[in-house]
């Protein structure tokens, strides 16, 4: 049976629960929601096991805040032996609208610490990544301001929905492949 490691980043904490920095956790806790499995805590990482459709799918939301993510990443490819083709990284980009998915098979970190960490850990940026766009209404230097704050209102409306759509194109990953779910799933 093919397993895959999903990759949710965030920071743990209240303070940043409905932040936009969280989108990656918010992602798979929707995924949890719809589909019964719980996360719990375990070395580095909230993580939860669920099969679907003859895969096994092995979440992670690192413990280990943003950062440093590659920790905790590095750790649970090797603990659950998993390939890191088999790898999607789910994360919040400034450089799309709020509502929009970008699917891509590698790149670069494009300013993003916790992926630029998982770069330097696994020294590779050979991984598939999710970028859930959260727009960058934030005037120069309200940067940190901006993606460590809560949704306003109107999109908190449609968060629902675009969630359970980075839901589906995670599982698309992981069932259908990679170009499959781009083609299905990026705007």
């Amino acid at each position: 049976m093919a397993k895959f490691l999903l990759v949710g980043l965030g920071n743990i904490g209240p303070e940043y629960a409905l932040t936009r920095h969280n989108a990656g956790f918010m992602v798979l806790d929707r995924l949890a929601a719809q589909y019964g499995f719980d996360f719990s805590m375990t070395r580095l990482a909230y993580t939860a096991k669920w099969q679907h459709k003859g895969k096994q799918l092995f979440f992670i939301k690192p413990t280990t805040y943003m950062n440093l993510s590659g920790r905790a990443v590095l750790y649970y490819l090797k603990q659950e032996n998993i390939p890191v083709e088999n790898m999607l990284v789910i994360t919040d980009d400034k450089d799309l609208p709020f509502g929009k998915l970008r699917l891509k098979p590698k790149g670069s970190p494009g300013g993003h610490n916790g992926l630029r960490n998982i770069d330097e850990v696994l020294n590779t940026q050979e991984y598939a990544r999710l970028r859930v766009g959260i727009g960058n209404n934030f005037s120069k230097g309200r940067q940190v301001d901006f993606v460590l704050g809560q949704f306003p209102e109107d999109e908190l409306v449609q968060l629902p929905d675009y969630l359970d759509r980075a839901g589906d194109a995670v599982l698309s990953f992981c069932t259908m492949g990679i170009q499959y779910a781009m083609n299905n799933y990026n705007q």
